[in-house]
């Protein structure tokens, strides 16, 4: 395979994964191409799975379906939805090219999908499920609740508006933290927004159960939407009131709505753009997966084609330009005057136009979480399989398949939300000390070996060993001059 040694009668190929593929030539039907292929070690195999899926991305990209299904067949010997952390996460990028091929038989592919489709109880037991095995949801609890608890300090009258409402034991903490300030507890409001009124059912009486064991004043105040269809008016924030807004993986899925006004770009262009982007993540010719995964993969592109389209400084030097969904759902939020804002986002980017970035990009940070479970869990765990196919194989699936509004995981970086929020008038508040030492406790505390917490800019990044997955940062309210 390209770049990998001698061993077993396995002969060095350093170059395209063309070549790779004229080693296996494979028949329909007639099974795997060559028995060494079970024999292949997991880096082996794991590299080899790296140039495959490239070269499938490559023909996917650029319409061509017969080297694709030649790729997808190849593939299909070396993935496994339960081997190794490689095998895993090569079965749901495999999927989503597929997937993306597919679409181009509209009819096909919904006739394909007609019965797929999970309930609200299967996205409930999803996200419990992301929420206990991973600390990434607890951490960027605990960051939040402290920041509202150090803002609100002597408040009598607090408003949270939670942006995505779902999971009662982040607010059920701050009741209790708040039960404990040594002027009494504010009365507490907390509108939740969620598209299901199930799961706002449950939030309000898990709450309000809570908040009258405690002596707490207490409202819920639920709205059944989806964020980008939100009426601010029907938030019902009053004067007299410290506003807070929580937004905890959530505001990404606004930029979907901003893709065809923001796009402008050539489709031949982004075509010559797709294969370059790949052709050099080959010339890296890397041993080992690791070594794959610790390279900086963004340092081998040249700028993506919607590094300055999406900025918002652009977007402010466009007057002609319809205002965009994010900038007005934020300038909304900026007219609320909360006193504080506390925003967790992926720490990746997974919204550039070219198919071939979104790939690159999202295999190096799905492979950091794949590689958490496999640090954790042993490979047979129904909860690990449940959480890699309903909720990071579906993330995969739209990041690579989807265009338009339909892809709505367009996770970004802090580099693009911190200029995004400062020019809606918001000013970044650094977390506290204590803040970060709390954040830092929990993980230890909990054994949540690998996983560490950094500064930067001001904000909080989580990673899983030096691999940025989550930011949290916190705004506040300013007043243009």
């Amino acid at each position: 395979m390209a770049g990998m040694v001698q061993e077993e009668g396995l002969s060095s190929v350093s170059s395209s994964p063309l070549q790779v593929l004229s080693m296996m030539s494979l028949s329909p039907g007639l099974g795997s191409p060559h028995p060494w292929i079970k024999e292949m070690k997991s880096e082996q195999r794991g590299f080899c799975l790296i140039n495959l899926l490239a070269a499938c991305a490559d023909h996917v990209a650029n319409g061509n379906v017969e080297n694709a299904n030649i790729c997808l067949e190849h593939i299909s010997h070396l993935v496994s939805p339960d081997g190794d952390s490689m095998q895993r996460i090569a079965a749901y990028f495999t999927e989503a090219l597929a997937d993306r091929m597919l679409k181009g038989w509209p009819g096909l592919h919904r006739a394909l999908n007609s019965t797929k489709g999970s309930s609200v109880s299967d996205e409930i037991m999803v996200q419990k499920i992301f929420f206990k095995l991973f600390p990434f949801l607890k951490l960027a609890y605990v960051i939040t609740n402290l920041a509202i608890l150090e803002a609100m300090e002597g408040e009598k009258v607090v408003h949270i508006v939670d942006l995505n409402s779902f999971e009662p034991a982040q607010w059920i903490d701050l009741l209790q933290s708040l039960s404990a300030r040594p002027e009494g507890p504010p009365h507490l409001k907390i509108t939740g927004i969620h598209e299901h009124k199930e799961v706002l059912e449950q939030m309000n009486h898990q709450l309000s159960e809570e908040a009258a064991k405690l002596g707490i004043g207490f409202q819920f105040n639920p709205i059944v939407t989806r964020l980008e269809n939100l009426d601010f008016e029907s938030l019902g924030v009053k004067k007299g009131e410290a506003l807070a807004i929580s937004s905890v993986l959530e505001l990404h899925s606004l930029l979907a709505f901003d893709d065809e006004m923001l796009r402008g770009y050539s489709p031949s262009a982004s075509k010559i753009s797709n294969s370059v982007h790949f052709h050099r993540i080959l010339q890296m010719n890397p041993r080992t997966l690791g070594d794959f995964l610790q390279k900086d993969v963004s340092n081998t592109y040249s700028p993506s084609p919607d590094s300055t389209s999406s900025s918002p400084l652009s977007l402010a030097a466009s007057p002609r330009m319809k205002s965009p969904k994010m900038t007005s759902f934020l300038n909304a939020l900026w007219g609320l005057s909360p006193k504080l804002m506390v925003v967790t986002e992926q720490e990746s980017n997974h919204n550039g136009i070219s198919v071939m970035e979104r790939i690159s990009k999202a295999l190096k940070f799905y492979a950091a979480l794949f590689d958490c479970l496999e640090s954790t869990l042993p490979r047979a765990s129904i909860e690990r399989q449940k959480i890699e196919k309903m909720l990071f194989g579906e993330e995969i699936k739209n990041i690579v398949a989807c265009e338009g509004p339909e892809r709505t995981e367009r996770h970004e970086k802090l580099e693009k939300w911190i200029p995004r929020f400062e020019l809606a008038g918001f000013g970044r508040i650094p977390f506290s000390y204590h803040c970060l030492l709390q954040a830092t406790r929990l993980l230890q505390s909990h054994g949540y070996d690998g996983y560490k917490i950094k500064e930067e800019s001001g904000c909080l990044v989580i990673c899983w060993h030096d691999q940025p997955l989550f930011s949290v940062s916190a705004w506040r309210f300013r007043r243009y001059n």
